[in-house]
C-alpha cells in the first residue's frame, strides 16, 4: 500500500482540528469517515476572493464583495437586545458601516482602530445607505495585503455541524489541513495516459488540490471535470468488465436450429406483419442463443411496441430447440393477459401453454406441475408463483420476466436455478429507461430496443383540462360511448388524506354515477384493496363491455388490454410522475380507433406540474418522457434504480454530463477490447488502482 492510501485510509478524528466528537458528528451528519472521505467531499460553490473592491465603486447590486481598508472608528450603539457594534471601515475612495448584532462584545475586543483589514461579505442597505453585516475580518499583512490568492471554497454543512463549530468555513481549514499533509505523498494517477491526452484532462493530484483552492474559476472548471470524468471512467470500467467476465465465464445451452414450430407459427398464424425493429431485437436475440454462452438480455420497448411478439417467438425458438419456456408477469391479471393472449396465437399449434398463479390450487395445479416436470407443457406462464420449489422444469431453456423493475434481483434468481445449467434470460420493461441511466444501471446486459410502433397504430392525442372544464370532459365521454367506445377514469387516492384535498376514489366514483346514471351507463370500480376475486370481475366485466366506464387507481397501470378503450381520463394529473402518466396513458391506442389521454388537474398548478403536463401534450415517445423524467426528477428517483448503487456520485450528474458519460464509455470499452485484463503497461496506474478499491458488486447483473 502506497503512503497516500495508508494516510487517505486514516479515521476522520486523527486529523488536525477534528478529534473524536467532532468525528463521530462528522461520521454521523455528513458521512466523513476517513481522510479520503473529506477529500472527496467537494465544495458546492466558490466565493471570488482574489478581487478587492474600492468602497466608492460599490452599487449595492452586488451580493459578496471583498474590501481593504483601516478601522477609524467603532462603537456600540443600541440599547438592550438592540445593542450592536458598528465600526467604521475606510479605504483611499470612501467609508462604508460594518454591523454586529451578535457576538458584538467578543468583535469589539478582537477589532482595533487604525488597524487594516481585508474584509468580505455580503452587502446590504439600511435607510439608504449601504453596510455589511457580519463580515469576515482578517487582519491587512503581506498575504492579504492583495486579496486572498484562491478562490474560496464552501461546502454543505449542518445545523448540528455549525453549533459545534464545523461551519462552512472550519470545514474548508480542516481540508487545508488534509492537503498540508497530502503534499508529502504522492496522489497517484490512475487514468492511462493516452485517455488523459485525448480528453485533456488535469493530473489527478493536481485535480485535488485545484478543487479545493482553485486560483481561478477555470481552474476550478478543469478540477471537476477531471474529477467528473474519472467517476465516470471507472464506473464505465468496472461494469464492461463485468460484461466481458460474465461472457467468458457463463455457459448456456446453444439453439442450433429455428425449426417448425417456430417457422409455422411465422409463416401461417403471424396475425400482423413484425415491424422492423422486432425484427432486429429477434436476430440479437437468435445471435445470442447459439453462442454457446447464456443470454442476458434486458428488452426496453414502448408501450404496445410488440414485446409479447418478440417474446412469444423468442419462446417458440427454445421450444424447435427441445427446451420448455416460461413467462413470469408481476400481477395475477398481467399473467392472465399473457396466457389468454399467446394462447390464443398459438391454438391451432402443437404447442401446450399452461397458465400458474396462487389461485390455481388442487388437481389443476397438481397437473401443471406434473406436465412442467415431464415436459408436456411447453410454456409455462405465471406469477412469483413460478419461483416456488414445488415447479420443477423438464428442460428450461428461455425464462422471460416482463416488467423486470417489479421484481426483486434475488427472486429472478430463483427462476435462473430451475435448471442445472442456467436458461437463457429475457428481461422486459415498458418502462423506457434513459440511455444514460441504460449505460449505468443496466450497463453489464446486453440490450435491445424496440422503437418503433406497429402500423396502423395511431398516435393517441392528449389533452390538459382543469375543473372548470369537467363538464365538457364528461360530455365527451359520453359521445365516446354512444360510438360504442369505453373509457377509463384514474384517482391517485383511495382514501381522503387530511393533507390532500384531492378527490378520493370513492367520491369519484359516486361523482362519475352522478355524471353517468345507471341504467344508461355501467360502470366498474377496480382498487388494490379489494379482493382480487371482485377486482377480476369488475376487471372482466369492463373487458366484456358489460361495463362502459373503469374507475380504478393505478392498479391498472399494467396489465390491462381492452383495445375497445379510446378514452383514458387522469385524475389529478400533478400527483403523478412522467412516466406513471406515460403508462397510464398506454392502456388506451390499442385498438384502431383514434383514442384520447385527458390530463385533469385543478385551475393553479406548480411549474414542475406544468412541465410534466406540457411534455405529456406534446410527445408519445416514451424515450423522450423517460429523458426529461429524469432530468425533472433525477435519477436516483427513477423506478427501479433506487438500490443500483451506482447513483452515489459525488461529482457527475448522469443527466448534465451526458456527453461525458458517453465518452467515458467509449474509452472504457475500447481499452477493454484491447487489453482485457488490463496488462499493458500504459494501463498499469488504471491496475493497480482497481486493485486497491472495494470490489464492487454487479449492480444490475440478473442472473
Amino acid at each position: 500500500m502506497s503512503l497516500i492510501s495508508s494516510i487517505l485510509s486514516n479515521p476522520i478524528e486523527y486529523l488536525k482540528g477534528v478529534g473524536p466528537q467532532r468525528g463521530e458528528l462528522l461520521r454521523k451528519e455528513i458521512n466523513l469517515h476517513s481522510f479520503r472521505d473529506l477529500l472527496e467531499y467537494y465544495p458546492f460553490r466558490y466565493v471570488d476572493r482574489t478581487k478587492v473592491d474600492k468602497i466608492r465603486h460599490l452599487s449595492g447590486m452586488e451580493d459578496f464583495v471583498q474590501i481593504r481598508g483601516r478601522i477609524v472608528h467603532m462603537e456600540v450603539v443600541g440599547e438592550k437586545r438592540g445593542k450592536r457594534l458598528v465600526a467604521t471601515l475606510q479605504d483611499e475612495t470612501g467609508k462604508i458601516d460594518l454591523v454586529w448584532f451578535q457576538g458584538w462584545q467578543w468583535m469589539q475586543k478582537s477589532l482595533r482602530e487604525n488597524t487594516g483589514y481585508l474584509v468580505f461579505g455580503r452587502l446590504s442597505q439600511f435607510n439608504g445607505i449601504l453596510q455589511m453585516a457580519h463580515p469576515e475580518m482578517d487582519l491587512l499583512t503581506g498575504e492579504t495585503a492583495t486579496g486572498k490568492q484562491h478562490l474560496e471554497p464552501v461546502y454543505y454543512t449542518t445545523e448540528k455541524l455549525k453549533a459545534r463549530g464545523l461551519t462552512a468555513k472550519a470545514i474548508g481549514k480542516l481540508t487545508r489541513n488534509l492537503l498540508e499533509q497530502l503534499q508529502l505523498a504522492e496522489i497517484r494517477e490512475n487514468i492511462p495516459a493516452p485517455v488523459l491526452q485525448q480528453f485533456r484532462l488535469m493530473p489527478r493530484a493536481q485535480a485535488f488540490f485545484k478543487i479545493h483552492l482553485p486560483a481561478t474559476e477555470e481552474e476550478a472548471k478543469q478540477a471537476q471535470r477531471r474529477l467528473k470524468f474519472e467517476e465516470l471512467f471507472l464506473a464505465q470500467i468496472r461494469i464492461c468488465r463485468l460484461k466481458i467476465r460474465r461472457h467468458k465465464a457463463s455457459h448456456g445451452f446453444v439453439f442450433n436450429a429455428v425449426g417448425n414450430v417456430f417457422n409455422s407459427f411465422y409463416n401461417d398464424h403471424l396475425p400482423f406483419p413484425l415491424t422492423g425493429a422486432q425484427k432486429r431485437v429477434l436476430k440479437e436475440i437468435r445471435k445470442d442463443t447459439t453462442t454457446g454462452r447464456q443470454m442476458n438480455r434486458l428488452l426496453q420497448g414502448d408501450v404496445g411496441s410488440g414485446k409479447t411478439m418478440v417474446a412469444l417467438l423468442t419462446l417458440l425458438m427454445a421450444i424447435d430447440n427441445g427446451f420448455q419456456g416460461c413467462l413470469m408477469a408481476p400481477t395475477e391479471i398481467l399473467a392472465q393477459q399473457h396466457f389468454k393472449g399467446i394462447s390464443e396465437l398459438l391454438k391451432d399449434m402443437p404447442v401446450k401453454v399452461a397458465l400458474l398463479t396462487g389461485n390455481i390450487k388442487g388437481k389443476a395445479r397438481k397437473e401443471i406441475l406434473t406436465g412442467t416436470a415431464d415436459g408436456s407443457i411447453h410454456i409455462l406462464i405465471g406469477t412469483h408463483a413460478l419461483l416456488e420449489k414445488e415447479v420443477q422444469f423438464h428442460h428450461l431453456g428461455m425464462a422471460i420476466v416482463d416488467e423486470q423493475h417489479r421484481f426483486g434481483v434475488a427472486q429472478r434468481a430463483r427462476l435462473w436455478e430451475k435448471n442445472s445449467t442456467p436458461p437463457h434470460i429475457l428481461v422486459m420493461t415498458a418502462t423506457p429507461i434513459p440511455r444514460t441511466l441504460a449505460m449505468t444501471v443496466y450497463g453489464d446486459l446486453d440490450v435491445s430496443v424496440i422503437d418503433e410502433m406497429p402500423p396502423g397504430r395511431k398516435p393517441i392525442t392528449t389533452v390538459h383540462r382543469t375543473e372548470y372544464q369537467r363538464p365538457q370532459v364528461m360530455d365527451f365521454i359520453k359521445e365516446e360511448i354512444r360510438k360504442g367506445r369505453q373509457a377509463y377514469i384514474v384517482y391517485p387516492l383511495i382514501e381522503e388524506s387530511a393533507n390532500m384535498d384531492y378527490e378520493n376514489l370513492t367520491k369519484g366514483y359516486e361523482e362519475v354515477k352522478a355524471f353517468f346514471p345507471e341504467p344508461k351507463y355501467w360502470i366498474s370500480m377496480v382498487h388494490g384493496r379489494q379482493p382480487s376475486e371482485q377486482r377480476e370481475v369488475n376487471m372482466q366485466r369492463f373487458i366484456t363491455n358489460d361495463t362502459q366506464i373503469m374507475v380504478a387507481t393505478t392498479v391498472i397501470e399494467v396489465g390491462v388490454n381492452v383495445p375497445n378503450a379510446s378514452v383514458m381520463v387522469i385524475e389529478s394529473t400533478e400527483r403523478f410522475g412522467l412516466s406513471q402518466l406515460h403508462q397510464l396513458r398506454g392502456r388506451v391506442g390499442r385498438g384502431a380507433e383514434q383514442s384520447y389521454c385527458i390530463l385533469m388537474t385543478g385551475n393553479k398548478i406548480g411549474k414542475d406540474s406544468q412541465e410534466r403536463v406540457k411534455v405529456m401534450v406534446q410527445t408519445n415517445n416514451g424515450f423522450v418522457i423517460s429523458e426529461k423524467d429524469m432530468e425533472l426528477r433525477g435519477p436516483g428517483d427513477i423506478e427501479g434504480t433506487r438500490q443500483s448503487g451506482l447513483l452515489d456520485l459525488k461529482l457527475a450528474d448522469i443527466v448534465q454530463d451526458r456527453a461525458m458519460l458517453q465518452a467515458a464509455r467509449d474509452s472504457a470499452e475500447t481499452i477493454l477490447e484491447a487489453d482485457p485484463d488490463l496488462e499493458l503497461p500504459e494501463n498499469k496506474p488504471l491496475h493497480d488502482f482497481l486493485a486497491t478499491q472495494r470490489s464492487k458488486s454487479a449492480w444490475s447483473k440478473i442472473s
